[in-house]
Formats: structure tokens, C-alpha cells, sequence
């Protein structure tokens, strides 16, 4: 088939004599951009590329831990061992400290207890947002460190 300039006529006589369907490709572009093609065909190859580039993106895992305010030493360091593996698995961790009844008066004790962990778990990931109090809960964000 030759490549070429043709008008609208044109082109729609050639694919008519063709048997096949004339389809706009790019219709931002000056001229528009026609191809003369089966179009279940070509429906059929973008959906197969649609699916293909569907299949190489990445998911986006989320994984939580969960402090209260007075997290005893032993626990906090049984959670963190969890946070590094999530982190080295290549899971976002979300890390927050649950405030009940009146320990929101221990607000302090929750951020010291987040950037503690934080500063532990440098090495494996980067602090994507810092503490944060909503509602009840002070809430942080890590994401892995990606591998060069």
C-alpha cells in the first residue's frame, strides 16, 4: 500500500476499494492522521496493548502498624521488626498511633514515638509525610527506598 497525501475522498474510495475501514489516528494533528486498516483488527491490538502496559505497572501495597500512646519497648520493637520487612518487600507503610478515651493528652508521646521509628528505619525507607494528628490518630507515611 502507498504511503501519501490523499483528501478526504480519496482516502475513503481507496479503503472502500480495499474492503477495509479508514481510521483517524491522530485527530489533533494538522492535517488529521488517517490510516486505511481493518478496524476490529486494530481495536483488537489496542486493547492487547492496553492490557500489556495494565500488566507492567506496579500496585501499590499499603501495610499498617498501629502504636498507642504508652507502646511498651518489647512491642515497639516487635512492630518494627514487622516495618522492615513490609519495607524490604517494597510495601508502603503506614504507621499510626491510635489515641483512646483521654490519652489524646499524650499527643507528644505518639509523635516522639512515630519519629523514633522513623529514624530507625532510614535506611530502608524515606519519610513520605511526617506525623500527622487527625481525628484520633497521628498517622505517618514511609516508602521504600528504591534499589539502584
Amino acid at each position: 500500500m502507498e504511503v501519501g497525501v490523499y483528501t478526504l475522498q480519496q482516502a475513503m474510495a481507496k479503503s472502500e476499494e480495499l474492503g477495509l475501514d479508514l481510521v483517524e489516528i491522530s485527530p489533533k494533528a494538522d492535517p488529521p492522521v488517517c490510516k486505511i486498516i481493518d478496524y476490529k483488527k486494530f481495536l483488537y491490538e489496542q486493547k492487547k496493548r492496553d492490557k500489556a502496559m495494565k500488566a507492567k505497572a506496579s500496585k501499590v501495597v499499603v501495610k499498617e502498624i498501629r502504636f498507642g500512646p504508652n507502646t511498651d519497648d518489647h512491642d515497639y520493637e516487635f512492630k518494627k521488626k514487622h516495618a522492615e520487612k513490609f519495607l524490604k518487600d517494597g510495601a508502603k507503610l503506614k504507621a499510626y498511633v491510635f489515641f483512646k478515651g483521654r490519652s489524646i493528652v499524650y499527643k507528644d508521646q505518639g509523635e516522639i514515638l512515630l519519629l523514633r521509628l522513623a529514624s530507625e528505619l532510614e535506611e530502608l525507607g524515606k519519610v513520605e509525610q511526617m506525623p500527622r494528628l487527625e481525628g484520633k490518630r497521628m498517622t505517618m507515611f514511609i516508602a521504600p527506598k528504591t534499589k539502584k
